[in-house]
């Protein structure tokens, strides 16, 4: 069929305008998409979950600064609990009572559980927990750890508020407290017991304030299990806990500092005192008599992202030497004993050839001041080494290097070489510890004949797989004897002291350049001076139970003897015997048990030993479910937080309302004074999560400023601290919690669609104005040919 000319030019007219009609139709059903996608969406955001509403918030609703964690309801959140401490403590001889009162706020609207990691000293025997409701305290139950915890899960579930202290690491503990009812405070109080450490004539504790950000290695496979004809590997994690010792850590440059801290000391010497000093904090010291003292801080609180030492002497030549005291309970004396054994005869005999191994921590988490405090240390101690003396150097973070190869001789050349290396080192990476142990104890050739093997470890510690270090130690020390220092605001002092023990060595802390000289000197004084050694104790006319430690550590110049017994009865007789060798001299010494005097807490100190001393067995024992058996026997008999056991308050009453949601947040930590942020949480060393389980959702937390209303999707924290300034208070653009920060509280799915679909819009909006133009241009050019132009 053919059309004549006036047909055809009006069908010329006709289709293009039907393309154009097409297009436009095809344009409107895009943009009544994209509409149909953002309702739904801003819905989802402004609708607020029913059951949940009252316990959930959004960061526009907030009128103070907040630290909040999402929930499970996009664009919602639940505001954290807040953390609040005080810390008595009272000195009593050689014996510390410490009380810790720990106030958990929470300020949102709904019902919350708080769970705290906070560190106590790795020595303590934590025997004590009370929770405060009001005007009422309920005392908390030692039990088993596993059934602890199914009565806290329980209370927990039947609205009931209940509280669940936990031993993660000798130094590491959790609190967990629930139920706590919206604008609510409890109370959490628990009590410890410690003994003063004791060392070239110093006397000194410490209370740690924080636990610092772990780097904790990936598990690993180490056996295969071949039995059959299929083999399996079994894979065992390194990092016993993992998910327990980790909390969210706050951005210093960020943030205000958090989890205030009022401390004060009752100390009685029971000797006429000298010196007291505190020298990381400011403190006030009144004296009450010549054998007390008071200590408190200057200000009324201070952040808890250091280590509280406090220090004292006796006046000039009325140091004690030794001390014996007991305690009676339940049929049963404790005995508590010290002596210092007196300096080692001078003699003019050559002293040994030492063989040192100087290994040094440069990860992520020493950067900053630890990691120039670590290389004064270490170069100091190369420059002390003899022209008989051999050495070597290793450092390590998530790689190591063996500098040179193995011992070489200490000459001046070499010397030289040494602390050029070591003055060029700079903190990064990771904290694989393992390797660099290794090579420390396995790859440096057979000790020569009379020489003293040593290995030196300057470190914070912060690393979370401590039972592998210690094992690698007890099975592989050989000869060598290895000697901790901890470096920085808040080292890892479990795994410092504990490794020094187990290689019948020292621990050595440093924690400012200030005291890099005194605490080195007081180290080559033991590193230089012959050991006091083939140390026992023993008693005549009388027969001890048990004595703790056992065996007993060699002693190191200045160091004390220090040790505890349990004895039959509650009025022995006779006299401790305890004898030693310093070098080919022998070393007796004879104390009346008639003469002891009374002290508090000692049968507690001694069965925290004595759990130690299982602890350390374990290493040579192929036993795991005895050793556990034991711990727990030793510490349900003398009411002990152990890794074995827990101590866990419930109040009767239940609480929370039947169907009121509860949620689970772990309350933040500061990043340890002079810590560098980007470089431990940055990447460089492992990010820390925070545990936001239950009804809370993703680990991640959003910081709020509600003086920024244009970014008040994000959030910002002062949770019991001092007002942050203006740089602090501005909204995070990084990290707040050593997580990265939301992005959106919207649906992201949902918004990748939108944004395809508004990328195709675009598109198509282009092709149809290029296609509508030409049409145009074919319709002008059939009307011209129809009418003849």
């Amino acid at each position: 069929m053919f059309l004549g000319d006036e047909e055809e030019s009006t069908m010329l007219i006709r289709r293009p305008l039907w393309q154009a009609r097409m297009t436009a139709a095809a344009l409107l059903a895009c943009i009544f998409m994209i509409f149909g996608l953002m309702v739904p969406a801003h819905a989802e955001v402004t609708a607020p979950p029913k059951a949940a509403a009252a316990a959930l918030v959004r960061p526009n609703d907030m009128n103070s600064g907040a630290l909040l964690f999402p929930s499970r309801e996009p664009g919602y959140f639940v505001e954290a609990p807040r953390l609040g401490t005080d810390v008595s403590i009272d000195v009593s001889g050689p014996i510390a009572r410490v009380k810790v009162t720990q106030r958990f706020e929470n300020p949102s609207a709904g019902w919350v559980e708080g769970t705290y990691v906070f560190p106590l000293p790795d020595d303590s025997a934590v025997d004590s927990l009370r929770m405060q409701i009001g005007d009422r305290f309920i005392e908390g139950q030692i039990k088993p750890r596993e059934e602890a915890r199914q009565i806290y899960e329980q209370a927990k579930q039947d609205g009931k508020k209940t509280a669940l202290l936990e031993q993660q690491r000798p130094n590491i503990f959790t609190n967990q407290v629930a139920n706590i009812g919206p604008k609510e405070t409890v109370v959490v109080q628990i009590e410890y017991q410690q003994s003063v450490h004791q060392s070239g004539g110093e006397f000194s504790l410490r209370f740690p304030m924080v636990v610092a950000p772990r780097y904790n290695p990936a598990p690993i496979v180490q056996t295969v299990d071949f039995n059959g004809n299929a083999g399996f590997a079994v894979p065992r994690d390194p990092v016993e806990n993992r998910d327990k010792i980790e909390a969210p850590v706050l951005d210093p440059r960020e943030n205000a500092r958090i989890n205030p801290v009022s401390l004060t000391v009752d100390l009685k010497a029971g000797f006429p005192l000298g010196e007291v000093k505190a020298p990381f904090h400011d403190v006030t010291i009144t004296q009450d008599g010549e054998q007390n003292r008071k200590i408190a801080l200057k200000a009324d609180s201070v952040p808890a992202d250091r280590d509280f030492e406090l220090t004292w002497k006796a006046v000039a030549g009325q140091t004690p030497s030794a001390g014996l005291f007991k305690e009676v309970r339940d049929g049963k004396t404790y005995l508590l004993a010290f002596v210092t054994p007196p300096s080692a005869p001078d003699t003019a005999a050559k002293p040994a050839a030492r063989e040192v191994v100087f290994v040094i921590d440069n990860s992520g988490s020493m950067s900053g001041p630890s990691i120039e405090q670590a290389r004064q240390s270490l170069a100091l101690a190369i420059s002390r080494l003899g022209g008989n003396d051999r050495f070597n150097v290793i450092r390590f973070d998530d790689t190591m290097t063996d500098f040179f190869k193995g011992l070489v001789p200490a000459t001046g050349d070499n010397r030289e070489k040494a602390i050029a290396y070591v003055r060029g080192l700079t903190a990064d990476g990771g904290t694989e510890m393992l390797p660099a142990l290794k090579a420390a104890l396995r790859d440096q050739g057979p000790k020569a004949p009379d020489a003293l093997r040593q290995v030196v470890f300057l470190t914070d510690g912060a690393i979370g797989n401590e039972a592998q270090l210690f094992d690698e130690i007890s099975r592989n020390r050989g000869d060598a004897r290895v000697f901790t220092v901890g470096i920085g605001s808040a080292p890892n002092s479990h795994f410092m002291s504990k490794a020094a023990e187990f290689g019948r060595g020292t621990f050595t802390h440093i924690g400012s350049e200030q005291q890099v000289a005194e605490r080195m000197g007081e180290l080559f004084n033991k590193l230089e001076n012959p050991v006091m050694t083939d140390m026992a104790a023993s008693f005549e006319g009388s027969t001890a139970l048990e004595i703790t430690p056992n065996p007993m550590p060699d002693l190191y110049a200045g160091e004390p003897v220090t040790l505890t017994a349990e004895m039959a009865g509650d009025n022995p007789t006779g006299k401790l015997q305890i004898i030693g060798k310093s070098g080919n001299q022998p070393w007796r010494v004879e104390m009346d048990i008639a003469n002891a005097a009374s002290g508090k807490g000692i049968s507690k100190l001694r069965a925290r030993r004595k759990i130690d001393d299982i602890e350390a067995s374990a290493y040579q024992a192929n036993t795991p479910e005895a050793t556990d058996r034991e711990i727990e026997k030793v510490a349900m008999a003398h009411h002990l937080v152990s890794r074995m056991t827990s101590l866990v308050a419930v109040d009767v009453t239940p609480s929370r309302p039947a169907g009121e949601p509860l949620a689970s947040t772990k309350l933040p930590l500061n990043l340890p004074e002079g810590w560098d942020f980007e470089k431990v949480m940055g990447g460089a060393e492992r990010q820390v999560t925070p545990d936001t389980n239950a009804d809370t959702g993703p680990d991640q937390a959003a910081i709020v400023n509600p003086a920024e209303p244009e970014m008040a999707e994000l959030a910002a924290v002062q949770m019991m601290a001092p007002a942050p300034t203006p740089a602090a208070a501005s909204i995070l653009a990084k990290t707040a919690a050593g997580v990265t920060l939301p992005q959106t509280a919207t649906p992201a799915d949902r918004r990748i669609m939108m944004g395809l679909l508004m990328l195709g819009f675009v598109a198509m909006a282009s092709a149809c104005m290029a296609f509508w133009r030409r049409s145009i241009k074919d319709v002008l050019q059939a009307e011209g040919k129809r009418r003849g132009y």
